[in-house]
């Protein structure tokens, strides 16, 4: 763990009173303001009106920003975000792209009106630049902001803001990724927010400064100047938009769209009950060399129409898997838009009143400054993201309407993958640098009522895009060998997670090694879990074929298609390492799918079927975790009956009893917990299904329970545990000891807590 720079708190951010931030404005900072009389005299049509154009200004900056930026990262995956913001700062519209930057955006705006506005001062025609992820902005120095203030009449009106990942910014690691990093100062350089347009004018010599660190000066002078023209078009948009209505009346929609996204949220959560739900999830490795586990947890309460998420027990800061509070934030807001503001306009100022967070300080997800944050949104904030997803998910799932938002975990994190090297298809040779985004292809998450989409892509960017296979091979010295669909990779249940996938290539137009960086998690434990007995989704692997025999296989007109085929030599990739690929080489990169919904061995037959016919699963998957045996394609009913029961016994025989059960309830007046668990009276639970009474919620249920080998989830499980940490690891399943439903099916360190057999003391606080 790293300890705190004396000084650093001051480039720290923290929760913010927009009433007490306007009261410490100075008074050379005039701001335009409107009454709550102005808002409540809006007429319905011409809210409506405004707030749409607001919507289209946010998207018309996007479009902006994709056609003038070269990055693949802009143009092809849409890792960026934009949002429009009040003169404080609070969020009112924000973008569909990388969702996890809207708890940071606000953040930024925060700190710069309380730390520029004397000195340098903010002045219409500025913008300001930052990639500090304590000052929020971004959720590591990657994750660049440009953002401006638009005044009208002389006054402060608001603020337009763009920020997308940049694919270096230099530092030790390729990519600014360092998986060996121990503190920032490996890292690339936090820059808290600077002056980079000044009246109007580019400031060459900040923009110099910018670029000179970047291993790709072009693209990040190019990006640079997309999001100053993103902006420009958002201020236009805005002032024409001011002309148009009068600026009280934009202003008064400005504010009501916050109001309204708040009081739509909070009628929602008043009508589910109140509860407390926890998740605890890891990564597995902190950094190049390390072999331990470091936990996240939370604990979600809600309490009529307020939510409070604590992360108190999370593990201390820890090499590069650290992400600071604007991340952690982030990370909440990846779950809440998606499942609880699906159906409400993303004014994010609004949704965030909704919810408080507790948290300790030099934690992995609210680490103090030097930390390694490189890895923040990618591992720490977006897991945090998962497990308060798992939360809301147990939360919803108790209302048979609003569980039509529940969702097992998604693709669980993002799997990095960085070449760099020498590209010598043209007359001069050029050096290259290449993020693999093929994992954008991520599997999405089973549903109580449908299965994962798969490939569907990520849960934090729901307009992310997988880049063109033949545009990858135009820009960079790559030849893909394949690239397609990973059967199995799905988490079973009754509700299949959608499938992962994977990506292979080679050299190809270059005679010297790429430089191979590697940054990850979900090998050795899942991070796509599944819901009420579902299994997670596959695990992670990436592997370097060494001593390859694919030139040999290309030159006899052979398209390899398996590892296997092409080399004996598979080198296994940590989470975290600097490696080569040499030219002959290949590396092959499977990521992950979605976790499963309910019990595998209550699939429909016929579903199962139909996966066997579009190659979603195999025969062995079809009868290892789902009972169903098959002749080709056609079920065999009988079989198939005949081999759940067996399934059913076995899970009888290979478990041990927790406490005893009670005999069966009368479920007539029960209400729903989850697909398997319903709640009987005051507290009392039971099995949906056989109406067994399991306990009530003052003591744990009596379950079965099951520990054995990871394997026993199922063949997504690819990885072997063992070769990332040391910590044992395995598949747990709670069933009911009466029908022997699967309950709880996980795969987690054999030193693991589990709420499930207190799931009785979750229904009320």
């Amino acid at each position: 763990m790293t300890m705190p720079i004396p000084g650093s708190e001051a480039f720290s951010s923290r929760p913010v009173d927009p009433s007490e931030l306007a009261r410490s404005l100075p008074s050379s900072l005039p701001v335009h303001s409107v009454t709550q009389e102005q808002v409540d005299a809006l007429d319905p049509l011409t809210y409506e009106v405004v707030r749409h154009r607001l919507w289209s200004v946010t998207d018309e900056m996007g479009e902006a920003l994709k056609r003038m930026s070269g990055s693949p990262i802009v143009t092809d995956a849409n890792d960026f975000d934009f949002a429009i913001s009040d003169e404080l700062g609070q969020e009112v519209q924000v973008g569909l792209y990388n969702t996890m930057l809207v708890g940071a955006v606000d953040l930024a705006i925060y700190w710069t009106l309380r730390n520029r506005a004397v000195n340098p001062g903010i002045e219409a025609g500025d913008m300001f630049l930052t990639n500090d992820p304590w000052v929020g902005g971004g959720l590591h120095q990657n994750d660049v902001m440009v953002y401006q203030p638009v005044f009208h009449d002389g006054k402060l009106f608001a603020w337009t803001s763009a920020i997308a990942h940049q694919p270096d910014l230099g530092g030790v690691g390729l990519g600014s990724f360092s998986p060996a990093a121990q503190d920032v100062f490996s890292e690339s350089l936090p820059t808290p927010p600077v002056k980079v347009v000044r009246g109007g004018q580019l400031q060459r010599d900040v923009a110099d400064l910018w670029v000179r660190r970047s291993r790709v000066p072009m693209l990040i002078g190019l990006d640079l100047r997309a999001k100053i023209g993103a902006n420009n078009v958002g201020a236009e948009r805005l002032h024409a938009l001011i002309a148009q209505y009068g600026p009280d009346t934009v202003k008064a929609v400005m504010k009501r769209m916050m109001s309204d996204a708040e009081s739509r949220l909070r009628a929602k959560l008043t009508a589910l009950p109140d509860g407390s739900w926890s998740a605890t999830g890891y990564q597995d490795q902190s950094h190049e060399g390390d072999r331990n586990l470091h936990k996240i947890t939370v604990t979600t309460t809600k309490s009529g129409d307020h939510l409070s998420f604590d992360f108190t027990g999370t593990d201390p800061q820890a090499g590069v898997i650290n992400c600071t509070y604007a991340g952690m934030r982030g990370g909440v807001m990846l779950a809440l838009l998606p499942i609880l503001a699906g159906d409400i306009p993303w004014s994010a100022g609004g949704l965030m009143r909704c919810f408080d967070l507790v948290t300790e300080e030099g934690t992995i997800n609210n680490a103090t400054f030097p930390a390694a944050v490189g890895r923040g949104p990618i591992g720490p904030a977006w897991l945090t993201g998962s497990l308060v997803a798992e939360c809301l998910a147990q939360m919803l799932d108790r209302d048979l309407e609003l569980g039509r938002n529940v969702q097992a975990t998604c693709c669980g994190t993002w799997d990095t993958a960085v070449i760099a090297g020498l590209d010598e298809r043209g007359e001069q040779p050029a050096p290259f640098l290449n993020i693999i985004m093929e994992p954008m292809a991520g599997g999405y998450g089973a549903r109580p009522h449908a299965d994962g989409i798969d490939t569907g892509g990520l849960f934090c960017i729901p307009m992310g895009r997988v880049p063109d296979v033949e545009m990858t091979e135009f820009l960079y010295p790559v030849l893909t060998l394949w690239r397609r669909e990973e059967p199995d990779s799905g988490g079973p249940g009754r509700h299949r997670g959608g499938l992962g996938a994977s990506v292979a290539i080679t050299p190809h137009g270059t005679s010297v090694p790429m430089g191979l960086v590697l940054a990850s998690a979900g090998k050795a434990v899942a991070q796509n879990a599944g819901l009420s007995g579902g299994h997670p989704g596959n695990s992670g692997l990436d592997v370097v074929a060494r001593r390859s025999r694919v030139a040999e296989l290309l030159a006899a007109g052979r398209m390899p298609s398996d590892l296997a085929e092409i080399s004996d030599t598979l080198e296994p990739g940590q989470n975290y390492a600097s490696s080569y690929l040499a030219p002959g080489e290949v590396f092959a990169m499977t990521w992950q799918g979605g976790g499963g919904y309910g019990d595998p061995l209550t699939r429909d037959p016929a579903a199962v079927a139909r996966d066997l016919r579009e190659q979603k699963i195999t025969a062995a998957g079809a009868r290892a975790v789902y009972g169903v045996v098959a002749n080709g394609t056609e079920i065999d009913d009988a079989a198939t009956a005949a081999e759940r029961d067996s399934r059913r016994t076995q899970r009888r025989d290979r478990s041990r009893l927790l406490g005893e059960t009670r005999g069966r309830a009368d479920l007539a007046a029960a209400r729903r917990l989850d697909d398997n668990l319903v709640e009987v009276g005051d507290g009392t639970v039971a099995c949906r299904h056989c109406s067994e009474t399991l306990g009530d919620n003052e003591e744990p249920l009596a379950l079965a329970l099951y520990e054995g080998p990871p394997t026993e989830a199922g063949p997504q499980i690819i990885a072997t545990a063992a070769d990332y940490v040391d910590a044992p690891v395995v598949f747990r399943q709670y069933c009911c000891p009466s029908c022997w439903t699967a309950l709880y099916s996980a795969v987690v360190p054999a030193d693991h807590q589990d709420t499930v057999a207190t799931l009785g003391r979750l229904t009320a606080v």
